[in-house]
């Protein structure tokens, strides 16, 4: 009897591809909105929607990464297609609120967006040297 295999990267590709266009939606989505305020206070204001920049670029990087990344590779670092595409659509998505009235595009967010990314991109590095010292110290090749 045949012990049933783990689904591989290229059979969940088409989930992991369609959640990263939902999430494309819903960043879209929510650029396309003319207030987006979160607080009455304007520095609550402006922290809230800062951090939400990190967070939603952070899970874009992630999303795309499992997404591009090659058959059999295990996710310990962020492909740089990922963090490109991450990248594009954080100019792209700036410039899209350039045409929504009460909105503007910044250069800034973009920066803001891009420290997401590099969080992610520090985190899986984090988990492949944890990963490389479990395996080193059980006696296990990395």
């Amino acid at each position: 009897m045949t012990t049933p295999q783990p689904p591989t990267n290229r059979r969940r590709r088409p989930i992991w591809l369609m959640l990263l266009v939902f999430w494309c939606l819903v960043i879209f989505a929510l650029s396309a909105q003319p207030d987006l305020r979160v607080a009455h206070n304007d520095l609550a204001d402006f922290v809230v929607r800062k951090l939400a920049h990190v967070v939603t670029y952070g899970a874009l990087a992630l999303l795309a990464s499992m997404t591009f990344r090659q058959e059999g590779q295990p996710l310990t670092r962020l492909p740089i297609g990922a963090a490109l595409f991450s990248l594009l659509y954080a100019a792209s998505d700036e410039w899209h609120q350039t045409f929504v009235t009460g909105r503007h595009g910044s250069p800034v967010d973009v920066a803001i967006d891009m420290i997401g990314v590099t969080l992610v991109a520090l985190l899986l590095q984090l988990r492949m040297r944890a990963r490389t010292i479990s395996t080193t110290s059980s006696g296990e090749l990395p």
